[in-house]
């Protein structure tokens, strides 16, 4: 059931993908680690959709993944002047300075604590398909809380955020800036916007077991009630055409783990990767800069966000403390760097789980990697 490629140190984690999809714990995956400029595990197997095999070119959503394949375009852009970190969003995009916002920075926006982490007025999943239209409406809110003082997951918004600044400061957005700017000069496999023509080289998402977060034993203003159903993107709408096609740089990136490594390993090897340098070694330093720490007002959960990334917290227990940026994605997908090692580890699967930060299954698949590597 596993095909690809893999060094041998890292024959338990071939194996670890191959218990999983036979017990039923991964429908369909992929599986890839880039160490010291090699690919040395390239892996997967399983479903794609119902009779469907998982092949080598499958792509799947890797939701919240896809916030770190938007850092790493305006971290591009940074690096080539065309953003300054640390300058007013406004300056890019004068519309978000109203109602207070002014002095809300771009590494701050980065970094989820821009103030604005959902919508105040309900939008539809069509709304939010409209990007311009749906900035819009974010750049005119007033901050839910003082911006800059505490983590508040921007949880679908962050894609739009990020848009907003990226097209204020370019005049594309994030999705072309991504394709043209970082994915294409690296050759990786990724998609903030499915063409029509590759649609069939989805894999369908499968529903996780209900969730044992009860809403009742919150209270009614609490960020995650404020932003998780808003819009309510459930997995059966997001294997619909016109959710593939959009360009929802917070949840709605397409990928396989070879996609995703390849891009990412930008981080892990001080911006350099295959020849190919899209990022210096001043601008990937700034990753690591934490801009906010401690209990995220929306998840709920011990977290600290560098610029575009996460870094390690209590809140991810296979994350080691040292140098490591990574995000991971509702359901189970997960994309590390570590810097130390120069190593990224990437994980996409379509059959979700209970999953907001950490869970057995994707700790299992970190942890095991890093086992692996130390074999090396």
């Amino acid at each position: 059931m596993v095909h690809g490629e893999f060094q041998p140190a890292f024959g338990p984690l071939r194996d670890l993908l191959a218990r999983n999809l036979e017990d039923g714990s991964d429908l369909g995956a992929s599986l890839a680690v880039i160490h010291d400029d090699e690919l040395v595990v390239d892996l997967w197997g399983g479903e794609a959709r119902p009779g469907v095999p998982w092949q080598q070119d499958t792509v799947v959503q890797v939701w919240s993944v896809t916030k770190s394949m938007v850092g790493l375009a305006a971290l591009v852009l940074a690096d080539r002047g065309e953003l300054d970190l640390d300058a007013p969003v406004a300056t890019y995009w004068p519309e978000f300075g109203a109602n207070g916002k002014d002095g809300v920075l771009v590494r701050q926006l980065l970094g989820h604590t821009s103030g604005v982490p959902g919508w105040s007025q309900q939008i539809s999943v069509e709304e939010c398909l409209d990007l311009v239209a749906a900035e819009t409406l974010l750049a005119a809110e007033r901050p839910w809380y003082a911006p800059g003082s505490a983590p508040a997951y921007q949880i679908l918004a962050h894609g739009h955020l990020v848009d907003g600044l990226v097209r204020g400061a370019t005049g594309r957005g994030v999705a072309e800036v991504l394709r043209d700017d970082v994915l294409a000069p690296l050759g990786a496999d990724f998609l903030l916007g499915v063409p029509e023509a590759e649609l069939g080289r989805c894999a369908d998402l499968t529903s996780p077991p209900a969730s044992t977060i009860d809403p009742k034993k919150l209270p009614p203003d609490a960020f995650i009630l404020r932003t998780i159903a808003n819009p309510l993107l459930t997995p059966k709408r997001c294997n619909e055409d016109d959710w593939r096609q959009g360009q929802v740089g917070g949840a709605g990136g397409h990928g396989n783990a070879r996609g995703l490594a390849r891009a990412q390993a930008l981080v892990s090897h001080g911006g350099e990767v295959g020849g190919v340098r899209l990022l210096s070694k001043e601008t990937v330093d700034r990753i690591f800069e934490t801009q906010a720490e401690g209990i995220d007002q929306v998840l709920m959960l011990p977290v600290r966000w560098g610029i575009g990334f996460a870094l390690p917290a209590a809140g991810a227990p296979a994350i080691a403390d040292r140098e490591i940026a990574w995000w991971t994605g509702y359901g189970g997908a997960i994309v590390v760097n570590d810097a130390a090692t120069r190593t990224t580890i990437a994980y996409t699967p379509n059959r979700l789980v209970e999953h907001l930060m950490s869970s057995p299954r994707t700790d299992a698949y970190v942890r095991t990697a890093f086992d692996c590597l130390e074999a090396l």
